[in-house]
C-alpha cells in the first residue's frame, strides 16, 4: 500500500449529515446479507448456473454499496478506501466468475483472497470513521474478514470443500452491519 497525506478530519455537522445515509445503507446491507446467505444454503455446493450468479452477486452488490458510500460520505469519509474496495470487489466478480467455471475449491481461494484485501480496507475505513461512532462492529468485521478469508484458502485444500461457510460469512457480516447501524442511530443527535 503506498503512503498518501492523511484525509481532512471532517466537521462534526459533515459527521452528523452522512450519518443518517450510512445508517440506511448498513441496514440494507444486513438484509442483503442475511438473504443472500439463505438462499445460498438453499442452493447447495454444486456449482449451477444459479450458484454461480449468486457468487458473483455478493460482491457486485459490495461494489453497488461502495458507490453510494462514497456518495454520501463525500465531505465526511474515507473516500481513497472506499473506492479501493470498488475496485477489489470489481475484481472478486469478475475472479468468482472464472473461477466458477473450474469448481468450488478455486472460487474459495478468489473469495477468501477478497475478504482479505476488502477486510484490510473495511478496517481502515473504520478507522477513519471512528469520530462518527457506531464503527466498533466494522472494525471487528474487518478484522473476521481476514481472518474468514484465510480460512476459506485453507478450506480449498481440503478433499471436498463446500461453499457452506460463504453463507456464515455473510451472516456474520450482516450482523456486523445491523450492530453498525444500531449504534450511529444512538450516535446521531436529536432535534430538540
Amino acid at each position: 500500500m503506498t503512503s498518501t497525506a492523511p484525509a481532512p478530519v471532517p466537521s462534526s455537522a459533515e459527521s452528523v449529515a452522512a450519518k443518517p445515509a450510512l445508517r440506511r445503507l448498513y441496514v440494507i446491507r444486513c438484509v442483503f446479507a442475511l438473504a443472500w446467505a439463505a438462499l445460498l444454503l438453499l442452493s447447495g455446493s454444486e456449482l449451477t448456473t444459479g450458484v454461480k450468479l449468486l457468487l458473483a452477486l455478493y460482491p457486485a452488490f459490495d461494489v453497488a454499496a461502495a458507490v453510494v458510500d462514497a456518495r454520501s460520505a463525500r465531505a465526511a469519509g474515507p473516500l481513497k478506501g472506499l473506492y479501493v474496495n470498488m475496485a477489489v470487489s470489481v475484481l472478486a466478480v469478475i475472479g468468482v466468475a472464472v473461477a466458477s467455471a473450474s469448481g468450488v475449491a478455486d472460487v474459495l481461494r478468489v473469495w477468501g483472497a477478497w475478504a482479505i484485501v476488502s477486510g484490510l480496507v473495511q478496517l481502515l475505513v473504520g478507522l477513519a470513521r471512528r469520530s462518527m461512532g457506531g464503527q466498533w462492529a466494522m472494525i471487528l468485521s474487518g478484522g473476521i474478514s481476514v481472518l474468514a478469508g484465510a480460512g476459506f484458502i485453507r478450506s480449498a485444500t481440503q478433499d471436498a470443500p463446500t461453499l457452506t461457510a460463504l453463507a456464515g460469512y455473510a451472516t456474520l457480516g450482516g450482523v456486523f452491519f445491523l450492530v453498525s447501524a444500531v449504534r450511529l442511530s444512538r450516535s446521531v443527535p436529536r432535534e430538540p
